[in-house]
């Protein structure tokens, strides 16, 4: 009888362990879909391809953009029509990531952060600049899809109302 209880708990044993194995495997399946997604998003800034970045983008009037210059838009029609017209004048774009960071939130959600530098000609007129993103996707079906997008300049302009602690690393 003690035979028989010890190879219960064995196979029990080995059963729980293939079970966190497959677990964990999802995990990384779902969180290198995620990637592809975020990789197909930053192809289409380099690119300067507007609806290849709207495309990993939740078509919702719930998709909220807080933007890089401190002003907020909302809904996908809103986005697209920003995105579209902001690219009609954008050329030569290089944009390097950092500190790239992927937090699952259960199944169906994640986290992705990450520091970005970005050059570019607008207009004819080359610019620059870096800072900090935070993109929250959720699953839709089988696709990642960003539903909120923060960004941050690493220098907010001086006009806008930052608290001066607030101004220095």
């Amino acid at each position: 009888m003690r035979t028989l209880s010890y190879i219960a708990a064995i196979i029990f044993a080995l059963t729980f362990n293939i079970s966190a194995q497959e677990a964990a495997g999802g995990r990384a399946k779902t969180s290198l879909g995620l990637r592809e997604t975020f990789d197909r998003l930053v192809d289409g800034i380099k690119r300067v391809d507007a609806g290849q970045v709207m495309s990993v983008y939740q078509k919702s009037e719930r998709l909220l953009i807080y933007n890089n210059n401190g002003t907020a838009t909302n809904g996908w029609d809103n986005v697209n029509a920003n995105v579209t017209a902001t690219y009609e004048k954008l050329s030569n774009v290089t944009l390097d990531i950092t500190g790239l960071r992927i937090e699952m939130i259960g199944k169906t959600a994640a986290v992705l952060t990450c520091k970005w530098k970005q050059t570019q000609d607008n207009d004819g007129k080359t610019e620059s600049a870096s800072g900090r993103m935070t993109l929250v996707f959720k699953l839709v079906g089988k696709e990642w899809k960003i539903t909120h997008r923060h960004t941050s300049p690493d220098k907010p302009d001086a006009t806008r109302p930052v608290f001066p602690s607030e101004r220095e690393p």
